[in-house]
């Protein structure tokens, strides 16, 4: 078990996936996307520094992505994972995309607003195929230098990356056709151990569940205290068929960390006046406790038994060190059974403990 620079013991959750391997997620899990140049550049000796916090805070869950930093960010992993016990972390990428070489001025996603910054010559090419996903993979163990991924996820096949719910379904047909039968076989040969999706969407991830056999789903921003659709069809389904959700965007990209501002940032964008009307309702119930809303929000998720691990967003070392602050932060249970008086949590919610 991992401890932290104080010796306390991180809390971790166990999966067992359709193979019988067991996977032990920490609860509080490290999203690679930053040490890809998001938003910002960040020199060598920040991204080291980043990963020594994270990991001294206990946190052992890692995922990454070719297309964080087009290749950086799980080139930069690899510098400091390497050396490790390859047995002591867990380690997630993606498959979907491949990098292609070409002019500075051709490379995809150029700087700019939620882009990526300072990023190496690559061209993105969308790939869901059978070949196309082994290939990728085969590129992420070359980038990470590792000889085995513990679970890989087919990225983005939903309308918020495509543009459309007809586009979407394309990709998904072209992945369950193609690129899943590869993950399948090379789950079954053992190569690796988990296959699932990362996506923004959950009704994307219930028409996967419905039409493969998963291991685990990385939601981004669909199940948080802000937003509890999921609770509807898709999170029951993972109960019945016991596939475990990795909770991303915990704070709906930034409203639920700073609360209420001006310039507060919700799915991605400007946030709109009745999502902020609803945060500053919970807002004003968390502080009737005492608690902080980043601490309620990052703790809501794992109050459902099917996710295994949440992944906050951290720009900074520092950052990531709050993360980890916050996460052992203790909630009142009657914080939950007050937001559910208000009509600001689901009945339906499972409340944390």
């Amino acid at each position: 078990m991992a401890t932290t620079t104080n010796g306390r013991s991180a809390r971790t959750r166990k999966l067992l996936t359709r193979r019988g391997a067991e996977l032990h997620f920490t609860e509080l899990g490290f999203g690679g996307a930053p040490l890809g140049n998001l938003y910002r550049p960040m020199t060598e000796k920040e991204a080291r520094l980043m990963l020594e916090t994270v990991w001294a805070s206990g946190c052992r869950y890692f995922d990454t992505a070719p297309l964080y930093g087009l290749g950086l960010s799980e080139t930069r992993l690899n510098g400091f994972l390497r050396p490790k016990p390859r047995e002591s972390f867990l380690i997630s990428t993606k498959v979907g995309r491949l990098l292609e070489l070409c002019k500075p001025q051709e490379r995809s996603r150029q700087d700019g607003v939620g882009a990526f910054f300072e990023t190496p010559s690559r061209r993105e090419q969308y790939d869901y195929s059978y070949d196309g996903v082994k290939r990728s993979l085969e590129f992420s163990l070359e980038r990470l230098g590792l000889d085995e991924i513990d679970i890989v996820y087919a990225h983005d096949v939903d309308a918020f990356t495509h543009g459309s719910r007809e586009a979407a379904n394309a990709r998904i047909k072209e992945f369950m056709n193609g690129g899943y039968r590869a993950l399948d076989e090379m789950r079954a040969a053992g190569a690796i151990k988990a296959i699932g999706a990362g996506i923004n969407e959950w009704q994307v991830a219930e028409t996967l569940t419905r039409a493969g056999d998963f291991d685990v789903f990385l939601l981004a921003g669909r199940y948080t205290l802000l937003e509890q659709e999921a609770l509807a069809t898709f999170l029951p389904l993972c109960a019945e068929k016991r596939i475990g959700v990795v909770v991303g965007g915990p704070f709906n990209s930034g409203i639920l960390a700073t609360g209420v501002k001006a310039d507060a940032h919700y799915n991605y964008g400007p946030a709109p006046e009745e999502v902020k009307e609803r945060v500053r309702r919970i807002q004003l119930v968390c502080k009737s406790f005492k608690v902080k809303l980043p601490e309620a929000a990052l703790r809501f998720p794992l109050g459902h038994p099917m996710v295994v691990s949440v992944i906050a967003g951290a720009q900074r070392a520092s950052e990531a060190k709050r993360n980890a602050v916050m996460m052992s932060a203790k909630i009142p249970s009657a914080l939950w059974r007050a937001l559910k008086t208000e009509k600001l949590m689901r009945e339906d919610a499972p409340a944390p403990r």
